[in-house]
């Protein structure tokens, strides 16, 4: 029996060998289940306990395709594009309040 990464990798591979295109991390050939889209876009834990924010060093949760920071003052996100996390200031994005909460709440991060 294979392994849920096994069966990912393999259906990865028949999408690049039709010729498929990615979209922000998610698998966009087949059928693709909302399970797989968020299993082929989820940043391991391992690398997850290494990454920081480059500008605050502060930590990073993901929610969905976007690693936050949860340094309250900046409020940054970081956009995560075909599974790999971009952690360059001048690509991140500033939340609105109310957005950086919501995010910060949903992990069990008090802020």
């Amino acid at each position: 029996m294979s392994s849920e990464p096994d069966r990912l990798l393999r259906r990865i591979e028949g999408c690049r060998e039709s010729g498929t295109v990615y979209n922000r991390g998610f698998l966009a050939c087949g059928n693709v289940s909302m399970s797989d889209k968020m299993t082929a876009a989820r940043v391991s834990d391992e690398l997850m306990k290494i990454l920081v924010c480059p500008q605050t060093k502060a930590r990073l949760i993901q929610d969905g395709d976007w690693l936050y920071s949860t340094d309250a003052r900046t409020r940054r996100r970081y956009p995560i594009v075909d599974g790999i996390p971009i952690l360059l200031v001048d690509r991140s994005e500033v939340v609105e309040e109310n957005e950086f909460g919501r995010v910060m709440r949903g992990a069990g991060v008090v802020v």
